[in-house]
């Protein structure tokens, strides 16, 4: 069953679509059924979908999955998806405790990925990045070939325009980050933190749809977006939040009153963040 119109743009800020292994285009539509009408989708990591990487080339065939996934979403959604497309900075342990490399080796492999990545934001088939650094204790030497990939990531992010997406550790506080971002030339509001919590210092936080996180966010009027992070996995089907989430949180939201903050997490924020019309790309 449908549910009643939001009369709003609802965007997901971050989630993964798998066709073939996962949910895929069911997702989408329990997505629209909801009052969805958005979708940020950002490739899966590499490995999960069978790519071991060798050479920045490798990832191609990643993002060429993601790009076609989000095609077919477009014929979904009252709106529009758009793909995220990068490297998830988990793949350096890959590499260095499974495959053998030295730290420095796999951070040129996921650099050279982004370097990929950034070709598809270019020549307009993508609209953002994905980078970031481990969520966990690693020994320095890969911490270190990690903000190495993560800066990277940022000045690929000023050089073509766009945002940044990061998977990061959970803090409230990555002034540090933007800083690095501002450096080489990307505003700190492009980069976003994805898996944030309502609070967060330095870059735009993309909030995960926990209630009481969203009416802090709300409560604070500072710019903010909403995500599941749906991983779309069968092996790990309860895992993160599924696609019905953010606009559930929606309506929560409006039913208490929180108009303006629902427009601004999904019409002025992706604005300013992507430089998305999330009201034009809506069909009557």
């Amino acid at each position: 069953m449908t549910e009643p119109d939001l009369d709003t743009p609802v965007l997901d800020d971050h989630l993964h679509l798998d066709p073939d292994a996962g949910q895929g285009l069911s997702a989408v539509r329990d997505f629209r059924r909801l009052g969805g009408t958005h979708l940020l989708v950002v490739n899966k990591p590499s490995w999960h979908l069978g790519v071991e990487a060798e050479t920045g080339e490798d990832f191609r065939d990643v993002f060429e999955r993601t790009l076609d996934v989000v095609v077919e979403a477009n014929d979904l959604l009252p709106g529009r998806a758009w793909p995220v497309l990068g490297v998830h900075p988990g793949l350096i342990s890959r590499l260095v405790d499974d495959r053998g490399f030295a730290p420095g080796d796999a951070r040129d492999l996921m650099q050279a990925g982004l370097d990929v990545a950034a070709e598809y934001v270019r020549d307009g088939r993508a609209l953002a990045l994905k980078s970031g650094r481990p969520h966990y204790d690693t020994p320095d030497e890969v911490w270190d070939a990690s903000n190495a990939v993560l800066r990277h990531a940022l000045g690929l992010g000023a050089d073509v325009e766009c945002a940044v997406q990061l998977h990061t550790e959970a803090s409230e506080d990555l002034t540090e980050i933007a800083s690095w971002a501002e450096e080489r030339g990307l505003p700190a509001h492009r980069v976003v933190k994805h898996y944030a919590g309502p609070t967060l210092a330095g870059p735009t936080p993309s909030v995960m749809c926990r209630t009481e996180w969203l009416r802090e966010a709300a409560e604070r009027g500072e710019p903010f977006l909403m995500e599941t992070d749906f991983v779309d996995d069968p092996d790990r089907p309860g895992a993160v939040m599924g696609p019905k989430t953010v606009p559930r949180r929606v309506r929560t939201l409006l039913e208490e009153g929180y108009d303006d903050a629902v427009r601004l997490a999904h019409v002025e924020t992706p604005a300013r963040v992507y430089g998305i019309d999330t009201e034009a790309t809506l069909s009557a």
